[in-house]
């Protein structure tokens, strides 16, 4: 199989190990357990929560990638289409609003993806070593 492009799967929020598992049970706009995730992939195994604490700095991924959209969507409406500070934000809050759970998990799908690795053979049925997982001696 051959790679897709890391974009394309963070944003799909798929395996970064297969990139044919989803990241998720259910998609980023039903709501239904918006914040749930498998603790494995359902077609390689990788694990999902190699350890405690291990999407902290998805939070702050989260943090940035929400404000610089928002800097940017109230600087637009002000500057480029005139509309007041308080026209802006209620936009703003709207969107934001509906786009919670998107940037959430986003921001997870692209922290596991600077981790784990692309591999060829994981979605063939090989399970090769998952991260961190060495044989005992």
């Amino acid at each position: 199989m051959k790679p897709r492009s890391t974009i394309a799967n963070i944003l799909r929020h798929k395996c970064p190990r297969c990139q044919r598992g989803d990241l998720f049970e259910t998609g980023s706009f039903s709501f239904d357990k918006p914040f749930h995730m498998p603790s494995g992939c359902p077609v390689c195994g990788q694990k999902y929560y190699p350890e405690p604490g291990y999407y902290y700095g998805a939070m702050f991924m989260s943090y940035i990638i929400t404000s610089f959209f928002s800097l940017g969507l109230v600087g637009f409406c002000i500057i480029v289409l005139g509309w007041s500070v308080e026209g802006a934000f209620a936009l703003l809050l709207a969107i934001l609003a509906i786009l919670f759970v998107w940037f959430f998990r986003t921001s997870r799908a692209a922290w596991i993806h600077m981790t784990v690795r692309f591999d060829e053979h994981a979605a063939d049925g090989a399970q090769a070593p998952q991260g961190g997982e060495q044989g005992s001696a």
